[in-house]
């Protein structure tokens, strides 16, 4: 479990992001345009979320499209309920096969 990935979550700002971004894959202006930030800000969000692994950008052109990356977010979050106990490896385990 990486610091990054509980970094990238501790930002209410970035947490939107990625509920933004359960419903399809955004522009990084489409994003943008949801919040009172300037682009720099955003941007900077932007490379916390990706430098964490929780998201993927594709190059449309000039654009750059944002994707969630579930996987990355199910394990870390799998692996803080296993650290405060609150799911053994077994269940987590369950969890992973029954979605696969």
């Amino acid at each position: 479990m990486s610091r990054d990935v509980f970094q990238a979550l501790s930002d209410p700002t970035r947490r939107r992001v990625l509920q933004l971004l359960r419903d399809r894959p955004r522009s990084a202006g489409e994003l943008a345009d949801e919040f009172d930030l300037s682009k720099a800000t955003m941007s900077g969000h932007f490379n916390v979320l990706r430098e964490a692994g929780l998201v993927d950008t594709i190059k449309q052109g000039t654009t750059v499209i944002y994707r969630i990356e579930m996987t990355v977010l199910e394990d870390a979050l799998l692996g803080f309920a296993e650290s405060f106990g609150l799911a053994d490896r077994a269940t987590t385990q369950r969890i992973v096969r029954r979605e696969a």
